[in-house]
């Protein structure tokens, strides 16, 4: 396909360490960047993340697997008639979640209250995607993946709304580590992508969960459908598949052939309007924060536990089995601290119950006869 004058081009990449894998590969540099990311233990273990609703008995829930499949879909086919590059778009996508740790954001905000608490930073789902990829995967090498990829995923932070955006470009991997740095101690650091196609990645990220999770709440009966704002309604639609549409509509319509990504001035409002209703009705609803001070507590005791198995040189801590498959390119390079929060952070929800099991449950000793 013939890329637009605001695409990225593959041969534009730029990796920490010289590849051959990139240099001599039938694929292009960003391709292999999204086949790195998909054969990846890290992404592996999506298929048992949940999105917005944990500890639901219901299948029909979405997960964060399939988020980011609505996500890469929605985001390449806008990029194909915006005429971006679709493997730089695929690589952002499927590795803009793989930072997110168990329970959704009702645990990045507990496992980042722990993490100031220990003289860390704070934890974002996003620079964690950074610290999984650049640092943790390949026993502690990281993928090497290219900086534009990472960029993409660092700088995508689909919660903030944005009726457009336009790439802040020249950034450099120095420069981007700086800067998620920053963001740990600086939750107001802004953070856009250096490319149009890591743009578009953040703004097709509230487009494939905003819809969707209203959807899933008038499946666990949290709202009605009648309780939308009529303005959101009118503008945009009622169910997923309206919002979906309609928003790629006027995406299209106000980026093509332009340096900047946007909605019109109707859409945008109106979008704003129904990210409030979320809040509102959904993400603070008091029904799926039930268990929430149960999970603060699982997190503050697993959290301390490792760490203090860590202080203490502990023998037998789940932990250890974590650190001992890393290489001394990590271990040398993270505090105890940091372990515990790389650790935490990949696990996924069962996983975690499980840990805290295995450290706080007593379990029978089998029977010797």
């Amino acid at each position: 396909m013939l890329l637009g004058p605001y695409a990225t081009p593959s041969e534009m990449s730029v990796r920490r360490f010289p590849d051959k894998a990139s240099s001599s590969d039938f694929r292009t540099s960003f391709a292999i960047d999204a086949d790195r990311i998909l054969h990846s233990r890290s992404f592996t273990r999506y298929i048992d993340k949940t999105q917005v609703f944990s500890l639901q008995e219901n299948d029909n829930i979405t997960r964060r697997v399939i988020h980011i499949q609505l996500l890469s879909k929605i985001a390449r086919t806008i990029g194909r008639v915006l005429r971006l590059n679709e493997d730089l778009i695929e690589a952002i996508a499927l590795g803009h979640d793989i930072g997110h740790c168990p329970f959704g954001h009702t645990g990045e905000a507990i496992l980042s209250q722990l993490c100031i608490r220990s003289g860390i930073g704070s934890f974002h789902h996003n620079l964690q995607s950074l610290q999984a990829l650049d640092r943790i995967e390949k026993q502690g090498q990281g993928l090497n993946l290219s900086l534009q990829v990472l960029d993409g995923i660092v700088c995508h932070d689909g919660e903030t709304h944005m009726a457009g955006i336009k790439p802040e470009q020249g950034r450099t991997l120095d420069e981007l580590n700086a800067l998620a740095y920053k963001k740990r101690f600086d939750k107001n650091t802004p953070m856009n992508p250096m490319t149009m196609e890591g743009c578009l990645v953040k703004l097709c990220d509230t487009i494939s969960y905003i819809g969707r999770d209203l959807e899933d709440a008038i499946r666990l009966k949290l709202v009605k459908r009648s309780e939308l704002p009529v303005e959101v309604t009118r503008v945009l639609g009622d169910t997923n598949g309206k919002i979906v549409y309609r928003l790629v509509e006027s995406l299209i319509e106000n980026s093509l052939d332009k340096d900047m990504l946007c909605y019109d001035s109707e859409v945008g409002e109106a979008l704003r309007e129904l990210k409030k209703f979320n809040y509102q009705k959904i993400y603070l609803n008091p029904q799926i924060k039930t268990e929430e001070k149960k999970v603060k507590r699982t997190f503050e005791l697993v959290f301390e536990h490792l760490l203090a198995d860590l202080d203490e040189g502990r023998q037998g801590s789940p932990i250890q089995e974590f650190l001992e498959d890393m290489e001394s390119s990590y271990l040398q390079t993270t505090s105890n601290a940091e372990n515990v929060r790389d650790y935490i952070a990949g696990m996924t929800d069962d996983y975690f119950i499980y840990t805290f099991n295995r450290l706080f449950v007593p379990e029978k000793f089998p029977r010797k006869f």
